[in-house]
C-alpha cells in the first residue's frame, strides 16, 4: 500500500474494518510516510448509547455517549489535510460513511488571515462564535480563543500544542505568531492562517432560521397525522420535544440530537445520502480497503440496522419522520461514491471478484522470505492434552500460543483449565474493551503470559511475530468460524515467524478444512520455489513492541478507566500549574498526557526490541485473565453469589 501511494502521489484513504487495525496502520503509515500528512479518522466516542425505544416493554433509552477528546481533533486535523494538501493519507475506520458536516459549509464558514491583511477585530470575534469556539479569558484550550486588547489567541480545532496570536493595529494584522499555548513560548512567525470551525456539524445562523421553518412545518403536518389516528399520547411527546430543540436552536444555533434535523441543515431532499468523509475527498483521491472480504459487508450492514432503530423512533413520536435521512450510507450510495479502489485482502469476497471479473493481482511473497506455515491435522479425542503438551513446550522455547475455539464460554473454561495445568493463559473475546484487547496483545508479546485464547478476534490484522503455534480447536465444525476464509486467516497468524506451526483438531475432512489446507499448501509451494530460484533465506519479523511505561518504571499500572482517571488527574493539575504561571511544570504534564494518549491508541510508540526471550516483563492488562468472565451471566437460581463456575475441561 505505501509503495503504491508514493508512486501515485494522490489523496488517500485507507479503510479498516475496526478501531485497533486502523490505530495499527496509522502507525506505520506514519513510519513509512514521514513527509506525508498521515492522518486518522475514526468514531471519536469512548462510549455510545444510541436513542432507542424499545415498544415491548415501553422502554425509551436516551443518547448517552462519552466524546475522546484526543480522536476528535485527529477528526479536524484529517478534514483539514483533505482541504488542504496533497500529499494526504487517511487511515479511517468504516465509521466514516456516517454523516458529518458540509463539506462546503465547513470550507466556506473558514476564517482567512494574511499578514498586513485588514479584519475588523469584532467581526472576527463574531465570525470565531459562528465557528463554535469558546471565549475565555483563562488558560487556552483548544476550540477556544482569548482576547487581550489588540491581540486575539486562538487555539485551532486541528491543533494538539500549537495556537495562534494574531495583533492587530486597528484594523490591520501587524503579526501572526504560533506560539505554546501553555508556556507562551513562540514557536514560529506565520505570513497566514485559515481557522477551520470547531465542529463538523457548525451551520450559519441564515441556514439555521431556514431550517427551523421547515422543522415546523414538517412538525404540524406529522401532528395532524397522529390525531387523526387518535395517537395523541406520541403527538404531545412530539410537540414537546421537537419545541424544546427549536427553542434552543433559535437561542444558540445548536441543541442536543441537532443531527436529527440534518436533512434540513444541509439543504438535502428527503432520501438523499448524508455528507459523509467521502465528499471531502479530491476528484483523483485513491480509496484502499484494507481486509476486504471483512470491511465491505461491514460496510452493506450499517444502514438497515440505523433505519430499524429510527423508524421505531419515528413512529412512536420521539423523532420527526426526517430523522432517518442522518444515517450512514447505504451500500449502493458507498458503491456510486468512491473513487478509485484496491480491495486488500488475502481472501478475497464474492464481491469484490465479482466487480474485478475474477481478476486479481496475488502477493504471496514476502520480503523476510517467510513462507506459510506447516499444517498438522490431528484428532479431536484428548485435544485438550495434546493442546496443554504443545502449550509448555512452546513456552520453554520462548514461543506465543494462539488458540481458537468456537463460545465465549469455551475460551473462558479453556483458559481456567490450561492455567490449573500449569499454563499462563488469558482469553481475549468482543466483551473486553477495545483498549484492554491492546494491552493483552502486548502483554502476549512482551511475555507476560504464554497462550491467548480467543475466538474470532484472533483473525485479520493481528500481527504477533512471536507466536509460534496457531492452534484451532474442532476445526472440523463447520460453520461461519471454520469457514475456508475463516482458516485461511487464521492459520496466517503464524506466518510471521520461521517456526510457525498450525494444529487443527479434526475427525473428519471438511471442504472447508480441505480447501484451507490446500490453498496454504499452494501458496506455501509458491513462496518455497521463489526462495530457492532467488537465493533467499526466510527470517522471523521483527517488530517493535509499544510500552506505555518505557522510560519510567515508577509510572503507575494504568489500563481502561485506570487510565482515564490518571488523565484527568494530569489535565487538572496541568491547568492549576499553568494558572499559577508554573509553565515548565504545566509542559511537562502536557507532555505527559501527549505521550499517555499516544502510545495507549498505539499510534505512536517508544521503540522497544521485546522479543521472544523477553519473558520478565510486567503485564497491563487486568482482562481475559483465568477464573474471570467478562460477560454479564445471570445467576443460576439456588446458587450463592461465590458459587464457582463448573469447568467444560475438567
Amino acid at each position: 500500500m505505501t509503495h503504491v501511494i508514493r508512486a501515485l502521489g494522490r489523496p488517500t484513504l485507507i479503510l479498516a474494518h475496526n478501531k485497533t487495525l486502523a490505530a495499527q496502520l496509522y502507525g506505520e503509515m506514519r513510519e513509512f510516510l514521514p513527509n506525508n500528512s498521515v492522518e486518522y479518522f475514526v468514531s471519536y466516542y469512548d462510549y455510545y448509547q444510541p436513542e432507542a425505544y424499545v415498544p415491548r416493554s415501553d422502554t425509551y433509552i436516551e443518547k448517552d455517549a462519552s466524546i475522546n477528546e484526543h480522536i476528535d481533533r485527529m477528526r479536524h486535523s484529517a478534514t483539514r489535510a483533505l482541504l488542504e494538501r496533497e500529499d494526504v493519507v487517511i487511515v479511517a475506520s468504516v465509521s466514516c460513511i456516517y454523516g458529518i458536516g458540509a463539506v462546503e459549509t465547513y470550507s466556506s464558514m473558514a476564517v482567512s488571515l494574511a499578514l498586513e491583511g485588514r479584519v475588523d477585530q469584532r467581526a472576527l470575534i463574531r465570525k470565531l462564535i459562528d465557528l463554535q469556539y469558546r471565549r475565555t479569558s483563562q488558560s487556552l484550550e483548544r476550540g477556544s480563543f482569548r482576547v487581550r486588547g489588540d491581540v486575539i489567541e486562538i487555539f485551532p480545532a486541528h491543533s494538539e500544542d500549537r495556537a495562534w496570536r494574531i495583533s492587530l493595529f486597528g484594523d490591520e494584522i501587524e503579526e501572526i505568531i504560533e506560539f505554546d499555548p501553555l508556556t507562551g513560548a513562540k514557536t514560529d512567525k506565520l505570513v497566514r492562517v485559515r481557522i477551520y470551525p470547531n465542529s463538523h456539524y457548525v451551520t450559519p445562523r441564515p441556514t439555521v432560521r431556514q431550517a427551523i421553518k421547515q422543522v415546523r412545518i414538517e412538525l404540524a403536518q406529522r401532528l395532524e397525522e397522529f390525531n387523526a389516528q387518535g395517537q395523541l399520547l406520541e403527538a404531545q411527546r412530539l410537540e414537546q420535544r421537537t419545541l424544546f430543540d427549536l427553542e434552543m436552536m433559535e437561542a444558540t444555533g445548536s441543541c442536543a440530537g441537532i443531527e436529527n434535523y440534518s436533512r434540513y441543515l444541509t439543504g438535502r431532499n428527503p432520501g438523499e445520502p448524508p455528507p459523509t468523509l467521502f465528499e471531502y475527498l479530491p476528484e483523483n483521491a485513491l480509496l484502499i480497503v484494507d481486509e476486504s472480504h471483512v470491511t465491505v459487508p461491514q460496510l452493506g450492514g450499517m444502514f438497515r440496522g440505523d433505519f430499524k432503530r429510527k423508524s421505531t423512533l419515528a413512529e412512536f413520536g420521539f423523532r420527526l419522520p426526517s430523522c432517518v435521512d442522518n444515517r450512514p450510507l447505504k451500500f449502493e450510495e458507498w458503491d456510486a461514491m468512491r473513487p478509485e479502489t484496491i480491495f486488500v485482502s488475502a481472501t478475497p469476497g464474492p464481491w469484490e471478484l465479482e466487480r474485478t471479473g475474477g481478476a486479481f493481482v496475488e502477493q504471496v511473497i514476502r520480503p523476510t522470505g517467510l513462507i506459510d506455515p506447516i499444517c498438522v491435522v490431528r484428532p479431536v479425542e484428548q485435544q485438550v492434552d495434546d493442546l496443554i503438551a504443545e502449550c509448555k513446550d512452546c513456552a520453554a522455547r520462548g514461543l506465543r500460543v494462539l488458540v481458537t475455539t468456537l463460545t465465549k464460554r469455551m475460551a473462558e473454561d479453556l483458559t481456567e483449565y490450561l492455567h490449573e495445568a500449569g499454563v499462563r493463559v488469558r482469553y481475549l473475546h468482543s466483551d473486553i474493551d477495545t483498549i484492554e484487547r491492546i494491552e493483552i496483545i502486548r502483554d502476549l508479546r512482551l511475555g507476560a503470559f504464554d497462550v491467548l485464547v480467543g475466538i474470532n478476534l484472533l483473525r485479520e490484522g493481528l500481527d504477533i511475530p512471536e507466536c509460534g503455534l496457531v492452534a484451532i480447536l474442532d476445526a472440523d465444525k463447520e460453520g461461519f468460524l471454520r469457514s475456508q476464509t475463516s482458516l485461511i486467516q487464521t492459520i496466517g497468524r503464524a506466518a510471521r515467524n520461521i517456526d510457525g506451526r498450525v494444529i487443527l483438531y479434526a475427525d473428519h475432512m471438511t471442504n472447508s478444512l480441505s480447501n484451507a489446507l490446500a490453498e496454504t499448501e499452494r501458496r506455501r509451494s509458491r513462496q518455497q520455489a521463489y526462495n530457492v530460484a532467488n537465493g533467499i533465506t526466510p527470517e522471523s519479523v521483527r517488530k517493535s513492541i509499544t510500552d506505555i511505561l518505557t522510560g519510567d518504571e515508577a509510572a503507575p499500572h494504568l489500563i481502561g478507566h485506570n487510565l482515564e482517571a490518571h488523565l484527568k488527574d494530569l489535565e487538572t493539575r496541568m491547568k492549576a500549574a499553568a494558572a499559577d504561571l508554573e509553565f515548565e511544570e504545566a509542559a511537562r504534564l502536557r507532555d505527559e498526557i501527549r505521550r499517555l494518549n499516544d502510545k495507549d491508541l498505539e499510534l505512536k510508540g517508544a521503540r522497544r526490541g521485546g522479543g521472544a526471550g523477553d519473558t520478565g516483563s510486567r503485564g497491563r492488562s487486568s482482562k481475559g485473565a483465568p477464573g474471570t468472565s467478562a460477560r454479564k451471566r445471570s445467576k443460576a437460581k439456588g446458587k450463592g453469589k461465590g458459587a464457582r463456575r463448573r469447568s467444560a475441561f475438567g
